[in-house]
Formats: C-alpha cells, sequence, structure tokens
C-alpha cells in the first residue's frame, strides 16, 4: 500500500503524536528543576504537589494545545514580544 503526501506537507516526529521531541526536552528539564528547587524550599507533601502542578501545568497545556506545531522557544518568543508591545487597534 502507498501512501501519497503533498509536496507541502512537514512530516515531524512527535512524542505520542502530540509533543515535539525537542518541547518534549524542554519541558521535562524545565520539570526537573522546578521540581529540586520546590523540594529545597518545602517540607509538606501538599505544598509540593499544589506547587508543583500550579506552576508546570500551564507549560504542559501550551505544549499540547500548540496547534501550528512550533518549537517551545518561537512560542515563549512570540508571548514575549506580544507582552512587551500590546497594543489594540479598534476600527469602526
Amino acid at each position: 500500500m502507498k501512501f501519497v503526501f503533498p509536496r507541502n506537507y512537514k512530516y515531524k516526529n512527535k512524542l505520542f503524536g502530540l509533543i515535539d521531541y525537542s518541547t518534549a526536552i524542554i519541558n521535562l528539564i524545565f520539570y526537573i528543576l522546578i521540581y529540586f528547587i520546590i523540594n529545597l524550599l518545602f517540607k509538606k507533601i501538599q505544598i509540593k504537589i499544589f506547587l508543583f502542578v500550579l506552576i508546570c501545568f500551564p507549560c504542559f497545556l501550551l505544549s499540547i494545545v500548540n496547534n501550528e506545531n512550533e518549537n517551545i522557544f518561537s512560542l515563549i518568543k512570540f508571548l514575549i514580544k506580544y507582552l512587551k508591545s500590546k497594543k489594540l487597534y479598534l476600527y469602526k
């Protein structure tokens, strides 16, 4: 069985079909860093779990909801660029 792919189709390998491998590696490094920082600062397990989920869940959502299949670096760059100059123009 042969499949025909259009010439402009960009095939990217993904982890579980959702996240690019580079994004997954960056997320993993970020999660490990946050885990060690939280372990150094707090003793109670409930606080550790709450803070870990609170900090890491938005990053995880950005990685999955990224429907343009862009790298996490470019997504962060766009967010920072928007936050620097957020101007809304309303026209009639």
